[in-house]
């Protein structure tokens, strides 16, 4: 019967939940994310750690010509293309002892790389990031939350400040024709006497 009990548990998830909320769903490139966790439990059971795993996913739709042994002829083939662009495992907690009614809320910070892809949707591609927390248990299947995707921006470019200095200049006059000359001219600039000292 243990051996039963034990079988059975490795297989299914404890009776608990972990819900996530965010700050805002808008970000912008370099900003924080910030969120919290929300955990419950209707067991008592062992936390290895609760994570929030945050994921920058690009899809490309691509054309690639080959055989095709059904017709026997060459054909385009489209085919969608992925990669991670950023991937990140937020620890927000360590291990951790759940008992029945058990409910905390977690808080969590991360940070939006500010050399990231913003995020875009179109027919032939899109860059999506998502978030999810989990409550991971050693020995049975980890609980997830539900995963949000969140919209990532540029962020506003800065206006380019133009800094004027105005400095006062001290005009004196020339000793041969008269005319006002600046006091740090060597000569004058009308007549082209040198300035007397």
């Amino acid at each position: 019967m243990s051996f039963l009990r034990k079988l059975k548990e490795k297989v299914t998830k404890p009776k608990a939940s972990i819900s996530l909320n965010l700050s805002k769903n808008t970000f912008t490139l370099g900003e924080d994310l910030e969120g919290t966790l929300l955990v419950a439990s209707k067991e008592e059971f062992d936390s290895i750690g609760i994570r929030v795993e945050f994921l920058c996913v690009e899809k490309k739709k691509k054309r690639e010509y080959g055989w095709n042994e059904q017709t026997q002829r060459g054909e385009w083939k489209e085919f969608w293309d992925t990669a991670t662009l950023y991937s990140m495992d937020v620890k927000v907690f360590g291990e951790l002892h759940l008992t029945t009614g058990y409910e905390k809320e977690f808080p969590f910070r991360t940070n939006i790389p500010a050399g990231g892809r913003e995020s875009y949707y179109s027919v032939d591609g899109s860059v999506t990031w998502s978030i999810k927390g989990v409550l991971a248990i050693k020995g049975r299947l980890d609980i997830n939350s539900e995963t949000l995707e969140i919209q990532v921006i540029k962020p506003p470019e800065t206006p380019t400040i133009i800094k004027e200095i105005v400095r006062e200049v001290v005009m004196i006059p020339c000793a041969y024709c008269g005319k006002l000359m600046p006091q740090t001219s060597t000569s004058c600039p009308y007549c082209g006497a040198p300035r007397r000292t």
